[in-house]
């Protein structure tokens, strides 16, 4: 939201959350919003116009009916205009909660949405193309990525940031920036998983989150910084006006960090927090492709990462855990203990039949992971 007060989140557990900020305490009051039996999947924050004034009861004021498969993001403008995104292949602008423009010429899901300004609007989707439009005609086609685009966020004075499923060798994905105009300005790699989540904090920085557990912090081409979560997934993450970050995961809670100490955590809580992270296990598909000559003995946390959120993996006994270098502190910080994960080279045998892979798909916080055969 525009607020530093105020947080909004959306959740799989049928609602949306309204988190208001208690300055005496720096705690955070919820306001729920039931949504029935349906998954909840984005959430966006609309400017209060005259007439009305914003939020004032916990049912909907207004339901706006057009798409006709799963809704998945969401914008909106400084004008009060909603743009939305659907598995239907569509996008939908919405002004004064009526319909306005169905933005058609994707061929699959439209993953994320963003207002440029009044009347021009991007749209990102999983048939691996990013549209710039002009109300409702597409007037350019983004491409270059190779999977399935997941999200979007604009960086003033420059352009624009895309994330996707892609991967730019075995062990990263990657991140794009643009100009408007098309120009591919550069990437950042180091995220080691699917990328689901972007932000541009008030600095300029590009924040972005991501199924390897982990939130990064972009300055000038380079990840400054990495934010270790415990919790397998990632979902989304956000940009506070006063610069802090709010992240979403797969655990059920939201968290926020800030670089402004006045507002951390209790030196409990922060060490119960680098417990939880620590404590965490990985499949290799998260730390890359693991060779023996991958593998450290403990001697190798004596000598300094060469970069932010470097991996190192390092044999304890009969197990490999995995450390992150950490720049600020300038120490190895442990992620958690590597585990096998099915798959890479060697047909797999699940209920009697060979597949190249089986993976295993996360469904809810501490319930064993479904398999999921594959062939490719």
């Amino acid at each position: 939201s525009p607020s530093p007060k105020l947080v909004l989140s959306a959740s799989r557990d049928t609602t949306a959350i309204a988190w208001n900020r208690d300055e005496a305490n720096l705690s955070f009051h919820p306001t729920v919003f039931p949504a029935g039996t349906r998954y909840v999947n984005s959430v966006t924050y609309v400017v209060p116009i005259e007439g009305r004034p914003g939020i004032s009861k916990q049912t909907p004021e207004y339901t706006l009916v057009g798409h006709t498969e799963n809704v998945c993001s969401l914008d909106a403008g400084e004008d009060g205009t909603i743009i939305s995104g659907s598995w239907d292949r569509t996008a939908r602008v919405w002004k004064d909660f009526q319909s306005l423009y169905t933005l058609e010429g994707h061929s699959q899901a439209v993953w994320a949405v963003l207002v440029v300004e009044p009347g021009k609007f991007l749209t990102a989707s999983a048939d691996k193309t990013i549209k710039l439009w002009f109300e409702n005609k597409a007037v350019k086609t983004y491409t270059g990525h190779t999977d399935a685009v997941r999200g979007l966020a604009l960086i003033p004075g420059i352009g624009f940031a895309s994330c996707s499923n892609d991967r730019c060798d075995s062990f990263s994905n990657l991140i794009r920036v643009w100009t408007l105009d098309g120009d591919l300005i550069y990437t950042l790699s180091g995220h080691t998983s699917f990328i689901y989540s972007l932000a541009v904090l008030p600095s300029g920085e590009i924040v972005s989150s991501g199924e390897d557990r982990t939130v990064r912090i972009w300055r000038d081409g380079e990840c400054v910084q990495t934010i270790v979560h415990p919790a397998i997934s990632v979902w989304c993450v956000s940009a506070m006006p006063n610069g802090d970050i709010v992240s979403g995961t797969s655990d059920g809670i939201v968290r926020i960090f800030s670089n402004s100490d006045d507002r951390w955590a209790s030196e409990a809580q922060l060490k119960d927090y680098e417990d939880q992270v620590s404590s965490q296990t990985l499949n290799k598909e998260q730390v890359g492709d693991l060779k023996p000559s991958d593998i450290k003995g403990p001697e190798a946390l004596n000598q300094p990462g060469t970069k932010e959120g470097q991996v190192l993996l390092v044999r304890t006994g009969q197990s490999v855990d995995a450390y992150q270098w950490d720049s600020s502190s300038g120490q190895w910080l442990k992620a958690g203990q590597v585990v096998d994960a099915v798959g890479s080279g060697r047909k797999q045998l699940y209920k009697g039949k060979e597949y190249d892979y089986v993976f295993d798909v996360d469904v809810q916080e501490g319930v064993p992971p479904l398999k999921l055969p594959y062939n490719a």
